[in-house]
């Protein structure tokens, strides 16, 4: 059977790193409810606000890091879409981004014209969130839905906590953590607090900043706790290594506007463990299974700059897993258990 098709689902980028083309993708972004869960009039005025100054500013932040192929993103994805082609016997592999191109409506539409008549559509984020996961499945139910796609879907569910999962991020992390250095930082993509405290059980009392987040919480918590799942993550990860509890911390980066994040932020700790006396660090960051602008600008160099003015030596950043062997084993493996 030749049917059944898989579906690699990434958040996007723009089309090239001009103003417009960042305009237009920060406004397809921004505007998803998932994203901005506001109102939409409010939504609306936010957002034109943000696209006065922001789409100039993330233009010169997408330049520092494209490369000759195009968004490092959109181009590591499609790495993965090759290399997964020998693992997936049932039909064709495609990719698809949330946000800019290949359009997910478009990939869906096509996949039917072809004959497809099963899809296994795989998010690819380890941990739950609803602007992630959420949004991605949504939209592609709609797109069936409206477009009378004869598609039956089925969907790859969050793998924070599945033990090969953890093996494959040990693999592809190992190289650097046989290296000297002072500290490990796993650092997570941020949400506000409130994205997640809608999705919890009426009347759940859970502090969104203990250090033991989710521990002893039920099941219907941990299921949408972003946080929790992230903490599940990093101790899993650093247990797997044995990696001292001193020696590693968790963070969440990419804050945007004024409201309550979740914590401990990045840039925090960044300075944190400078004045602590860390001179060598090592950053990782395992919400995102391939290096974009979130990693390699926003880490690889605006955090870096910050950590040595702070007082360290050096901030190293350890890449995401990409096309690692290990890890498009153990993707096939999840998509066929889906």
């Amino acid at each position: 059977m030749t049917d059944h098709a898989l579906l690699l689902v990434n958040l996007g980028s723009p089309a090239s790193t001009s103003v417009a083309d960042v305009r237009r993708y920060l406004n397809q972004f921004l505007m998803d409810p998932y994203v901005v869960d506001l109102p939409w009039p409010i939504r609306r005025l936010l957002v034109s606000l943000i696209l006065i100054k922001r789409p100039e500013q993330s233009a010169h932040a997408y330049a520092s890091i494209w490369w000759d192929e195009g968004s490092p993103l959109v181009v590591l994805t499609r790495r993965l879409q090759a290399a997964m082609v020998d693992h997936w016997p049932h039909g064709p592999v495609e990719i698809a981004m949330r946000y800019g191109q290949p359009a997910l409506p478009q990939v869906l539409e096509r996949l039917a014209a072809q004959g497809i008549r099963k899809v296994t559509l795989a998010p690819l984020y380890p941990q739950f969130a609803d602007s992630t996961v959420t949004t991605v499945v949504e939209l592609a139910r709609q797109t069936i839905t409206e477009q009378q796609l004869p598609l039956q879907m089925r969907v790859l569910q969050p793998f924070y906590d599945d033990p090969d999962y953890i093996d494959a991020l040990v693999a592809s992390a190992r190289p650097y953590l046989e290296q000297d250095y002072d500290h490990l930082l796993l650092s997570f993509h941020g949400l506000p607090e409130r994205h997640l405290k809608k999705l919890f059980p009426s009347g759940t009392k859970h502090d969104l900043r203990a250090a033991e987040c989710c521990e002893g919480a039920s099941a219907e918590v941990r299921a949408v706790c972003y946080r929790g799942q992230c903490l599940a993550t990093a101790r899993a990860f650093a247990t797997r290594l044995g990696i001292p509890a001193g020696k590693w911390s968790v963070s969440f980066q990419s804050r945007l506007g004024r409201d309550k994040w979740i914590e401990p932020y990045t840039e925090t700790r960044l300075d944190e463990l400078a004045q602590a006396g860390v001179k060598k660090l090592l950053v990782m960051c395992p919400a995102f299974v391939a290096d974009c602008i979130e990693t390699l600008e926003e880490i690889g160099m605006r955090g870096s700059e910050q950590f040595v003015e702070a007082g360290g030596q050096e901030l190293v950043l350890v890449p995401c897993m990409n096309e690692h062997p290990e890890w498009v084993k153990v993707l096939a493996k999840l998509c066929e258990n889906a």
